[in-house]
């Protein structure tokens, strides 16, 4: 297996498409990478929320979801436990928000609170809490074990969330390019910094620390893409991405070195953020990508739209992704 400590370009350009599954009945709304198993859940358009095993390249489970839908969804601790957020009936039901048993299927708690669409989801990687972004211009904190919201943060525009990696620190972007850092043992008392993208007052659609917490990964519906530091807020670099009629979702390399994302050409592009050099670009064979995250614990990616395709290193493709994965022809 290749190890992630010794990704570089030459690997990064060499990573090719593995595994295609294509039975999706709608897009891919949002993807997650369990943190410590080889595991991966989607949920998509047609209602489905599916379980695969990252190593093997097989699909494990499909639960269907018809009367809330299935829109945001990230793992919890448990590898076969859920938060998904609902994208039917909002304004009848109110629930918003599901932790759900893949394993038998259940629903073990609602989550009421957001009157609007959840664009954004993530869960501490120390605890129980977990935070949610939502179109109602609100934050809210939440614990798995309790029905009740924690605490309620009141934004302008749409709100993108992020916990650093030690679950210490936690990022909030919204309108006007602005990055608020709170301190997650005592957010109420308000942020203790914020940063601000000079010149891009678009909003932020999605944002991510990077695994050493050095570098955070910004990407804005003015289609660009930036990489600020962590602790100052200045802009290390930043990309600029063709149009596209979706949100664009970027991922950084565990290493934190490299960013790859998709664009509105229907390529994908990776880049070294040390020498900022554009190191691969590559075609998606799936169009424009709505969900793009690297494994946290592979050298290995996976790009969605309607069609959902995992890609590793093609040269000992096999050993480097730990998987008996066969390439396979795309449809």
């Amino acid at each position: 297996m290749t190890a992630l400590s010794e990704l570089n370009d030459d690997i990064v350009r060499s990573m090719t498409v593995a595994s295609v599954f294509s039975d999706f009945g709608g897009q891919i709304n949002s993807l997650d990478f369990h943190r410590k198993e080889d595991l991966l859940i989607t949920a998509s358009e047609d209602d489905s929320i599916r379980l695969f095993d990252i190593a093997n390249g097989k699909l494990l489970k499909t639960a269907y979801h018809k009367k809330h839908g299935a829109d945001r969804i990230c793992f919890t601790h448990h590898p076969h436990s859920v938060i998904c957020s609902s994208i039917h009936n909002l304004d009848l039901h109110g629930e918003s928000l599901r932790y759900l048993s893949m394993y038998d299927n259940r629903c073990l708690r609602y989550f009421k609170g957001h009157k609007e669409r959840v664009v954004s989801l993530c869960m501490s990687p120390v605890n129980d809490s977990f935070m949610s972004g939502s179109l109602d211009h609100s934050v809210r904190i939440w614990d798995l074990r309790v029905n009740a919201c924690q605490g309620i943060l009141r934004l302008r525009g749409r709100p993108a969330v992020a916990y650093d990696q030690q679950g210490l620190v936690f990022a909030v972007a919204m309108e006007g390019g602005a990055v608020k850092l709170f301190d997650s043992r005592s957010y109420d008392k308000g942020p203790f910094d914020t940063f601000l993208v000079g010149g891009d007052t678009a909003e932020v659609c999605d944002i991510k620390f990077s695994n050493d917490g050095k570098s955070m990964l910004l990407t804005t519906t003015s289609n660009s893409i930036y990489v600020l530091d962590a602790y100052g807020g200045e802009k290390r670099c930043g990309f600029n991405l063709d149009p596209s009629p979706t949100a664009m979702e970027a991922t950084f390399t565990p290493d934190g070195q490299y960013v790859v994302s998709g664009s509105g050409d229907g390529n994908l592009h990776a880049w070294n953020i040390n020498t900022l050099n554009m190191v691969s670009s590559w075609d998606s064979h799936i169009g424009v990508p709505s969900c793009l995250k690297w494994a946290p614990r592979r050298v290995m990616f996976v790009a969605a739209s309607s069609v959902l395709t995992f890609w590793i290193p093609n040269h000992g493709a096999g050993d480097a992704a730990g998987a008996q994965t066969e390439e396979v022809t795309l449809q």
